[in-house]
């Protein structure tokens, strides 16, 4: 195994290395709706103006602003309606002096008009389609108003997405006003998960469980759901036994994914067989361990017989596993997508309880965050041991307190947003 002996990181120095190590996908080809949520991999630029005409922003009538000044309810002016343009259709003429044409939203403006009177300014028109239709206007204040200009969303030749974008609902709105059926986005990785130990079984092993002789391995599950809420692949590949052979086996599953995350035996028991087996799997490890608590027993690395994907080496304690998945390997997953913002954002907070971080780890406990009279709150979720899985179901944030440090009650703490808030570019550190 290749590796430069990195031990006991300083959890800032163990996220650098780990988002340098990693860079964006290669991209492809998507349709439209399957590139929601994708990373765009190249600029679009627009090939027509938008609107391509000038039209309409209210149902009403096209006139001359020079026709219609003055008008009141009291001094209506009358115009003679000459075309009826209804959203879809084109203008059969130009508008002339002391005319006017009843126009739907959206339809083009005749030439010699330049501005629409709304519909609810007027008497709605009389006799419109014979040679005599005409129209009362009762008010002045549209006169030169409700035109939208050609261009006056996109011109042709500007560039309207950039690379690096993420697709939502609204680029792809304007992807498709532009014409583009298909986008280049970068590629979505695909993610295994391994696990061991012989204590674990799946869920539908629970009888086992109940009789006390088994766990279940809630951690893949976990990993899985942390993975596809990130909008990648998660492909879990199974549970291995305490053995090199079978950890092996299992983990060797992951060839042609992107990305390998196993959970358990990192550590250096008599049944932690990871290092062994990475060891043979040709892996350079950037790190071993970081400082940080819970989830000190944290590797990364590349695996040479996988191709060279990231490796994530996790804990197996589920609170360890969910931590460190959250501050270390979500933004680099994140990065492999495309993405710039790939950090939670981070809110200062008034503690409700106490916390202590006490040697040289940095520790970081489960918050419950709640704003009160215009501040936010955190409280601590319960019993904070490594392996309470529910302290991590009941916390919004992840509390960062540096190695030496006390938070007493109406103190400031930091706090690492969890649940999809908006990303930022800036690192929890």
């Amino acid at each position: 195994m290749r590796s430069d002996g990195a031990d006991w990181l300083a959890p800032s120095d163990a996220l650098r290395r780990i988002i340098e190590s990693v860079r964006p996908l290669e991209t492809e080809p998507r349709a439209l709706l399957a590139a929601l949520g994708c990373v765009l991999g190249e600029d679009v630029a627009a090939r027509a103006d938008l609107p391509p005409w000038d039209n309409s922003a209210m149902d009403g009538f096209a006139v001359r602003a020079a026709d219609v000044r003055g008008a009141s309810t009291d001094a209506p002016v009358v115009l003679r309606v000459v075309d009826d343009i209804a959203a879809g259709a084109f203008p059969s003429r130009p508008i002339g002096a002391r005319e006017a044409a009843r126009i739907m939203t959206g339809a083009p403006v005749p030439e010699g008009a330049d501005g629409v009177v709304r519909v609810e300014h007027t008497d709605g028109g009389r006799g419109i389609g014979t040679a005599d239709g005409r129209v009362s206007i009762f008010q002045d204040t549209d006169a030169g108003k409700n035109v939208r200009p050609r261009g006056e969303d996109v011109r042709a030749g500007q560039t309207v997405l950039r690379a690096g974008t993420v697709l939502r609902a609204p680029q792809l709105g304007v992807a498709a006003s532009l014409g583009c059926a298909r986008l280049s986005v970068h590629r979505r990785p695909v993610v295994a998960i391994a696990t061991s130990g012989d204590e674990l079984v799946d869920v539908d092993g629970f009888d086992q469980v109940l009789a006390g002789r088994k766990i279940v391995n809630g951690n893949s599950y976990a990993l899985a759901a942390q993975v596809a809420e990130s909008g990648m692949e998660p492909r879990i590949l199974g549970i291995a036994r305490d053995t090199p052979e079978s950890l092996r086996e299992v983990i060797e599953r992951a060839r042609g994914c992107d990305a390998l995350v196993t959970s358990a035996g990192i550590s250096v028991g008599e049944h932690d067989h990871v290092r062994a087996v990475m060891e043979a799997l040709d892996t350079r490890v950037e790190f071993w361990r970081v400082k940080i608590k819970p989830g000190s027993a944290l590797a990364f690395g590349r695996v040479g017989a996988l191709g060279g994907i990231p490796w994530f080496g996790l804990p197996g304690n589920p609170v360890s596993t969910m931590v460190t998945f959250e501050l270390f390997v979500r933004p680099a997953l994140l990065r492999l997508c495309g993405h710039t913002r790939i950090y939670a954002p981070m809110v200062d907070a008034v503690a409700r309880d106490p916390f202590s971080a006490r040697g040289e780890l940095m520790l970081v406990p489960r918050l419950r965050l709640e704003a009160v009279d215009g501040e936010i709150r955190a409280s601590s979720t319960g019993a904070q041991g490594s392996g309470v899985g529910s302290s991590m179901a009941a916390a919004d944030a992840l509390g960062i307190l540096s190695a030496g440090t006390e938070v007493r009650p109406g103190d400031r703490i930091r706090a690492v947003v969890l649940g999809g808030a908006p990303l930022v570019e800036e690192a929890w550190f």
